[in-house]
């Protein structure tokens, strides 16, 4: 194999450089910084490989790629003594020299970084108002779907709500298990300093019916469920089976939106009250264990101290979750533009504004109820 070599002559009109040797990629290292230190000087660049022996890819990007920077700064290139092969593979390469040298970095400095942070603004807004129109038109699918009923894809809604349902009350209830004991230890190592460690009771079922409950579930929904609408959905843009459903004359938000939205809306306050459930017997299996507090005191304290508003104002947010949960997933997955590095950008976006906005809301119902003194 024989060593490449890299040279330049100028001359009266055009600088020459003269390409020698092997250029192939095991012997690369001695010319990429030859390769890197040419720049243009304003004259006709001549590309002169003669003496060019032998050629492949990572060769072919190297010229291809000296080409494009001298014709990105208005120089004319031209090539002498090229191969008809060396010359299809320096061709086929360049098509790939945007995405292989990727594009340059924006420019630095303070009206830049505010012209950014403008469009990324104006962005956000468009993203609002886009997923604002997407609720709306979610909504009157919707409400004609509960008016006309027979448009509704049962097979469909009982499919998503095993998905999202059934199979996802494993992991709630020992999630609301593990809360109840947490809170339950947690709350006997401070009440024990007072020497009121019975009012663990009410510090346990308060947390979990109130908040805890119905909140981490929500966000453990969003987390799965969602997550997987979006990939599924976002699947099918990919492959252009919306398109096709359009072209059938099939609603995409009716076949594909609405069915899940429903499986969430009619399951999550059942997976909210699962997680209740479940964490008021790990309280007071901690209780007992911990403080000696038995079954039987637990739910007299139960009974006495905590009514059924507790959970009514923790059941209350579970559709209002769902449905941001739902339309968030589902509009993030009508946004995919056809790659699968698209439908993971998609996902991940899905699962933290959807957690971001059941925090949100959450803490308006909070406010909410405190102003009601409820």
């Amino acid at each position: 194999m024989t060593r490449p070599t890299i040279t330049s002559e100028t001359r009266a009109t055009e600088v020459c450089i003269r390409i020698a040797g092997d250029l192939r990629t095991q012997a690369l290292d001695c010319v990429e910084r030859d390769f890197a230190a040419l720049r243009p000087n304003g004259q006709d660049v001549v590309l002169d490989m003669t003496q060019l022996q032998a050629l492949d890819t990572g060769g072919a990007w190297l010229v291809a790629n000296l080409a494009q920077r001298m014709t990105s700064a208005g120089v004319q290139v031209r090539f002498e003594g090229l191969t008809p092969a060396h010359s299809s593979l320096i061709e086929t390469v360049s098509h790939n020299i945007p995405e292989a040298t990727g594009e340059e970095l924006p420019p630095r400095g303070f009206i830049n970084w505010v012209a950014r942070i403008g469009e990324r603004t104006f962005s956000a807004w468009q993203d609002t108002l886009s997923i604002i129109g997407f609720l709306g038109l979610t909504l009157h699918r919707l409400v004609r779907t509960l008016i006309m009923p027979w448009r509704l894809r049962r097979a469909a809604l009982f499919s998503q709500m095993e998905q999202v349902g059934f199979k996802a009350l494993p992991i709630v209830s020992l999630m609301g298990f593990l809360i109840g004991v947490v809170l339950a230890f947690q709350g006997a190592t401070q009440l024990k300093q007072f020497g009121a460690e019975i009012f663990v009771v009410e510090l346990i079922s308060i947390s979990i019916l109130r908040e805890l409950g119905i909140l981490l579930t929500a966000i453990i929904v969003a987390g799965r469920s969602g997550s997987a609408f979006t990939a599924s959905i976002g699947s099918m843009k990919v492959q252009e089976e919306i398109d096709a459903m359009r072209t059938l004359g099939l609603d995409p938000i009716e076949v594909l939106v609405i069915p899940r939205v429903l499986a969430l809306l009619i399951m999550l306050p059942i997976l909210g009250f699962v997680a209740d459930m479940a964490g008021l017997i790990g309280g007071a299996l901690m209780s007992w264990i911990d403080l000696g507090v038995s079954p039987g005191m637990f739910l007299t304290r139960l009974k006495e101290n905590t009514g059924v508003s507790q959970l009514a104002v923790g059941m209350i947010k579970a559709p209002f979750f769902a449905l941001v949960i739902g339309v968030i997933a589902c509009w993030q997955a009508m946004q995919v533009k056809g790659s699968s590095e698209s439908v993971g950008q998609r996902t991940t976006a899905s699962v933290v504004q959807s957690i971001f906005m059941v925090i949100a809301i959450d803490a308006l119902f909070s406010i909410f109820f405190s102003k009601l003194g409820i």
